[in-house]
């Protein structure tokens, strides 16, 4: 009784088959042909193409997954041999890993060894969960940053202290003239009868109740006072005004940006120094700025859009020029965003220029040549670019010659005289007369 295949052997059987199909598909002759076989317990499968000449020991396309380990050098896939055409060897998908341990210098073609050939699937076109592109992003100018402000409801640990603009209502048993609803004034005091000016800002209610009471002891046996806060955290409240965007993008938010010198202005606590920070830094130090202005505010700074990081690409190319880099981007991508190379172009001694963190200049040399040519696959000159980058594609020596002697020729010296009554003297040397 025949096996069933499992559900993931059997879609990648598929998924071998259709490429195969495709292959066949697109290529001509009679020898172009597709095979598909299996194990009775459905657990190795392969396809392969046969596409070469008879002269060939191999074919030209191989396709291949079997359970356990594929020996190096082993025959291509293929069917034959038993009954059924049951796939008898496993022909692995041979190439170069840079993370391989067995070099000690750069791996060259001669070094290829079974690789996973899922890395060439056809769903690596959405590319795989890699890490992250830095350990700690820090912040830098121009940045586009949104700070996201929330009441955090929190009880206070210390008691509250009466701040400018603040409300409250000052009773008396003793006479009821002594009620009424006071602002704390911006020179933080209140009126009230009887008395002259009496200090509010910066006092608990409890303190400025005994103050009033200690006061009308002059005009009263007991005077019985009692403070009551109707209004407070008014200096929250015009904070939280001032970042209210409910009417507009939603939410209490405050968008900003890294002015040139690192600095974002936020309200209430001015310039706050945020380049060369994290987020989770920038938050901390915010925080604690306005701890010391109101309580129960914390505030989340959200990175909202990078600032711009450019390369530029000089020298001969197709389309020197400035371009931006949207992510990692190395030196041999770098060519592709100007367009290739240009004959000429000197691929041994490309110059990349660097500003370092103090902008003190950089510079390597680059040997992208093999590379480019398809005769290294692991190129240690295949480095990853940096904002501000300038790469550099020189002229070979010839074109330097070839280039001078235009110059001097033919914009030169020839360019001084008529073309044809120069040459003609030059070159025409006879001495004998018709």
């Amino acid at each position: 009784m025949e096996r069933p295949m499992s559900e993931s052997v059997l879609h990648c059987r598929n998924i071998a088959i259709y490429v195969a199909m495709a292959i066949v598909a697109a290529t001509p002759g009679p020898r172009a042909r597709a095979v598909g076989a299996e194990t009775e317990g459905g657990g190795a499968w392969a396809v392969a193409v046969d596409v070469s000449p008879p002269s060939m020991a191999y074919n030209g396309v191989q396709l291949c997954q079997c359970e356990g380990t594929c020996s190096v050098g082993a025959a291509p896939c293929g069917c034959g041999g038993s009954a059924g055409g049951q796939c008898q060897q496993c022909a692995p998908f041979m190439g170069v890993d840079s993370a391989s341990c067995a070099f000690t210098a750069e791996p060259t073609w001669k070094h290829r060894s079974p690789i996973p050939w899922q890395s060439y699937g056809q769903g690596e076109y959405a590319g795989p969960s890699r890490f992250a592109h830095v350990d700690q992003y820090r912040l830098r100018p121009d940045d586009d940053l949104e700070f996201i402000f929330r009441l955090t409801r929190d009880q206070s640990s210390r008691p509250y202290e009466l701040v400018v603009g603040d409300k409250i209502r000052i009773e008396s048993l003793a006479d009821e003239k002594l009620d009424r609803e006071l602002v704390v004034q911006p020179d933080g005091t209140i009126t009230v009868r009887l008395l002259p000016q009496v200090q509010a800002a910066g006092r608990t209610v409890e303190e400025l109740r005994k103050d009033l009471e200690e006061r009308y002891k002059k005009f009263y046996k007991v005077p019985a006072i009692t403070v009551t806060p109707t209004e407070v955290n008014t200096k929250l409240e015009d904070l939280r005004a001032t970042v209210d965007s409910r009417a507009g993008n939603g939410g209490q938010t405050k968008q900003a940006r890294i002015t040139p010198e690192g600095t974002v202005g936020l309200p209430a606590i001015g310039s706050v120094c945020a380049v060369g920070l994290t987020l989770d830094e920038l938050k901390m130090e915010i925080d604690a700025r306005y701890r010391e202005i109101v309580d129960g505010l914390e505030v989340t700074p959200v990175l909202r859009q990078r600032a711009p990081r450019f390369i530029y690409v000089v020298g001969e190319v197709a389309q020197p020029g400035r371009f931006e880099m949207t992510g990692p981007t190395t030196s041999m991508q770098a060519l592709a965003l100007a367009g290739g190379w240009r004959t000429g172009a000197n691929l041994r001694q490309v110059i990349v220029f660097r500003r370092a963190e103090d902008w003190r200049l950089l510079a390597t040399k680059l040997d992208l040549r093999g590379a480019l040519y398809g005769k290294r696959p692991v190129p240690s000159d295949e480095i990853w670019l940096r904002d501000q980058d300038i790469v550099l594609f020189p002229k070979t020596p010839i074109r330097q010659a070839d280039d001078a002697i235009e110059l001097l020729f033919t914009r030169g010296a020839y360019s001084l005289f008529p073309a044809l009554g120069f040459t003609g003297q030059l070159f025409n040397t006879s001495t004998i007369s018709n």
